[in-house]
């Protein structure tokens, strides 16, 4: 239990430090969070990736008058839910109908509380970190009364309009390196990202799903990060760490995917069967993240590229597959129940490699009867033609920028 007056004077010295906060970059998320009344907002996504930066951007922007509460203050440990009623009594004083949340759902039946607040009109958005609920739980626990957005670390865009810089292939390699980590990107600092990897396997899935097998779980994220581009499959991986159910493992990797450290896609079927038993490849949430923890001894630019051209995707679109029949694309990206885009990666085209890559862009154009696709490399701009299709060879920095 907490007192009122105690509650009223943590949300004003809140909001104080906000208003004084320097908030840094602006997020171009900013510009595609709807306004609503009707539904709880919700902002997701990996742990530092800025969601509560980006709340604070969004409450000095638009919503000065909105009242704000971090449920993970330590002032607040003593918060239970009858403690809701004296929150109630604020915002009626406050005489507002905009409320920002950040980490409510570390508070037993919060859901009903937000649920409540929806139906008196109020607009009430919320951020939460995966260690408490995930976003997909958020769904549920809401029944349907939200719209989940998700902050991704900074984009390519983000990285040089903080550096000030212009697009370039020196740009492109710098954002290879250092990856959208805000921290990161300011401090420099590796351990800002070994703790960050960490303190996801440790307090974001060990602890909340209760996995016992910590350094099972440990090993198995080294492998991943360490192979990015490479595909996977559940049997494999039961075989390389000696763990004794497939399902284990399964369970891991779906942990590592809710927890966006992590992302595997499939291989394009029209059968939803194939899909799943078909290897997965494996993408990390950041390449900083990458040259960070990597347990790799070579540089592979070229599969940190992938991964790199894969996360811009990976910002606008959901659907996203490889294709592989005789020759092999790298993304396919669906939408709306077709396909919309088809790319290759190649960090530098050389005779040696070109009629591999052309193949696979080719094969999947048939396939899929588009008439264009693109080869994202470091630096080149090519054109090719076969039978009526095109394609082009775009450099990083323009894909990128786009």
């Amino acid at each position: 239990m907490i007192l009122q007056s105690v509650l009223a004077n943590v949300m004003e010295a809140q909001k104080s430090n906000v208003h004084d906060l320097d908030l840094g970059l602006r997020r171009s998320a900013l510009a595609i969070l709807p306004d609503i009344t009707s539904h709880a907002l919700i902002v997701s996504g990996i742990r530092r990736s800025g969601k509560s930066t980006l709340l604070y951007q969004l409450l000095k922007e638009k919503y000065p008058e909105a009242l704000y509460l971090n449920f993970e203050d330590t002032r607040l440990y003593n918060f239970e839910p009858n403690d809701f009623s004296r929150l109630d009594a604020i915002i009626k004083e406050s005489k507002t109908n905009v409320l920002f949340f950040d980490e409510i759902q570390i508070i037993d039946r919060w859901e009903t509380y937000v649920r409540q607040k929806l139906d008196e009109g109020c607009k009430v958005v919320i951020t939460g970190s995966n260690a408490s609920l995930l976003s997909r739980e958020l769904g549920t626990k809401l029944t349907g009364r939200h719209i989940t957005k998700e902050l991704f670390p900074f984009s390519f865009t983000e990285f040089i309009n903080y550096r000030k810089w212009q697009p370039s292939e020196e740009a492109v390699m710098a954002y290879l390196h250092t990856g959208g980590f805000p921290e990161y990107v300011k401090s420099g600092l590796e351990e800002v990202l070994h703790h960050l990897f960490e303190d996801i396997l440790i307090r974001d899935i060990a602890v909340r799903y209760g996995v016992r097998d910590v350094k099972t779980l440990q090993r198995l994220a080294l492998y991943l990060v360490s192979n990015v581009g490479k595909l996977v499959t559940g049997n494999r991986l039961k075989g390389l760490f000696e763990i004794g159910s497939t399902s284990t493992i399964m369970d891991y990797l779906s942990h590592l995917e809710y927890t966006y450290l992590f992302h595997f896609i499939p291989k394009f079927s029209y059968s939803t069967r194939k899909q799943l038993v078909n290897p997965r490849k494996i993408y990390a949430a950041d390449t900083g993240m990458i040259n960070a923890n990597s347990g790799s001894f070579t540089d592979d630019f070229g599969r940190k590229f992938e991964n790199m051209i894969f996360l811009h995707l990976r910002r606008d679109f959901k659907e996203i597959y490889y294709f592989s029949e005789k020759n092999e694309c790298d993304f396919v990206v669906f939408q709306k129940g077709a396909a919309k885009k088809l790319l290759q990666v190649c960090y530098e085209l050389t005779p040696d490699n070109l009629d591999r890559e052309m193949n696979g862009l080719f094969e999947a154009m048939d396939f899929f009867k588009l008439s264009e696709g693109t080869i994202v490399t470091l630096h080149q701009t090519e054109e090719f033609e076969r039978d009526g299709k095109v394609i082009k060879a775009v450099p990083a920095f323009q894909f990128l920028a786009e």
